[in-house]
């Protein structure tokens, strides 16, 4: 790619979409998905510097949200109180028109570490705060610039 890009091919956040076990979240205020990578040391012969080798990885979702709706607290609570490992698919998407293209992908065996029933304050808007674990992920689409 080209040393200098156009200012408006930044990707805008605003464009941001979520899906929750196919239920469309439009009250998303942002979305956050990575990848822990650990690492363990890996000695060898005649050389002072440690080697690298990956032994685990740890997949990480937040998800916040305008608090509009229950849907999320309902099925998480559904699954628990019947002594259930909740567990979910998400897929995160960023589409703005002005980008070289779009990016979006599919998180599996999302677990929740939380249920938030209420958190509330007089005069203020209030939001609601998701954190996940993942088992695997699929990278759908991704933004490819010649």
């Amino acid at each position: 790619m080209d040393r200098n890009y156009e200012s408006n091919r930044v990707m805008n956040g605003t464009f941001g979409e979520v899906w929750f076990d196919d239920d469309y979240l439009a009250e998303v205020e942002e979305a956050k998905a990575e990848v822990d990578i650990t690492y363990s040391d890996v000695s060898r012969v005649r050389n002072l510097f440690a080697g690298k080798k990956m032994t685990k990885l740890e997949g990480k979702i937040t998800i916040k949200l305008h608090h509009v709706r229950s849907n999320i607290a309902d099925k998480v609570a559904a699954a628990v109180k019947a002594g259930k490992t909740p567990s979910y698919k998400i897929i995160i998407k960023l589409d703005d028109p002005d980008a070289f293209g779009a990016e979006r992908a599919a998180f599996y065996s999302c677990k929740p570490s939380k249920i938030t029933f209420f958190d509330w304050k007089n005069a203020s808007l209030t939001e609601e705060s998701y954190d996940f674990t993942f088992e695997d992920f699929d990278l759908l689409d991704t933004v490819e610039v010649g």
